[in-house]
């Protein structure tokens, strides 16, 4: 499984993916989730996945292929005009990937090559921008209303982002926000797990921003993991007892 959020706040952006993956029970491995296309000055793009490996898989590695194939597949996500575009170039690769597979096996596109995927950052001249993609290629974009996307094993970690979400937060507490999040998620589905892939874009710089890779020893992390733990429990036992 995987989880995967997308945040944007009004001082940019900040994505962060887990990073297992599993083949059953007793077969769990390490996988990146997240990707980053830069031009520097000009665009910078971030992509999430989640579902179907070998679909994942096949989706960035089409995306690479055809960034050098410039002229044979043109435009590719480096000369897309807008984010929108972006998206729009995506979300069609992706119905193709599925597509071919499924019709590879048999199978129909709802079968189990499904997979659904993030795309955000920003294009010259244009706003920073994230967008929800799904397996049959169409896509929503973030608004004020919904200013976040989740994918994966989103139930666990939604709560605390409806509730403590804040636009005009700082990225040092999005990231805290985010760790709780995940470590929520964590904690009550096995499948997502550690380490944590984390990118912070800022608004207008048009370049990769701060890159990370939050491993279970790391020393801010785990403050921030085991407080929470207290903190709930605290909370709880604050709480009026309900009389029988």
């Amino acid at each position: 499984m995987t989880y995967c959020v997308g945040l944007r706040l009004n001082k940019g952006i900040v994505f962060m993916s887990d990073t297992r993956t599993n083949a059953g029970v007793d077969n769990f491995s390490k996988t990146p989730k997240m990707f980053n296309w830069c031009v520097p000055g000009e665009r910078s793009i971030t992509l999430m996945t989640a579902g179907n490996l070998a679909t994942t898989q096949s989706l960035v590695s089409l995306l690479e292929e055809r960034l050098k194939a410039v002229g044979d597949r043109s435009p590719t996500i480096l000369e897309q005009p807008s984010m929108f575009q972006v998206a729009r170039l995506v979300g069609s690769t992706l119905k193709e990937v599925i597509g071919d597979t499924a019709d590879n096996d048999g199978q129909s596109l709802s079968s189990k090559f499904k997979a659904t995927v993030i795309i955000g950052g920003q294009i010259k001249d244009g706003p920073p921008t994230l967008f929800l993609i799904y397996p049959e290629g169409n896509f929503i974009e973030v608004t004020e209303e919904t200013p976040f996307f989740q994918i994966g094993e989103a139930k666990y970690g939604k709560p605390i982002l409806v509730r403590a979400y804040d636009p005009d937060m700082s990225f040092e507490d999005a990231v805290k926000l985010l760790i709780v999040s995940f470590d929520s998620t964590m904690k009550a589905n096995l499948s997502v797990g550690m380490p944590l892939d984390l990118h912070i874009y800022e608004n207008d710089k048009l370049e990769t921003g701060i890159q990370r890779r939050i491993e279970s020893d790391d020393e801010l992390y785990l403050p921030i993991a085991s407080s929470w733990g207290d903190a709930l429990r605290t909370a709880f036992k604050s709480l009026p007892s309900y009389k029988l």
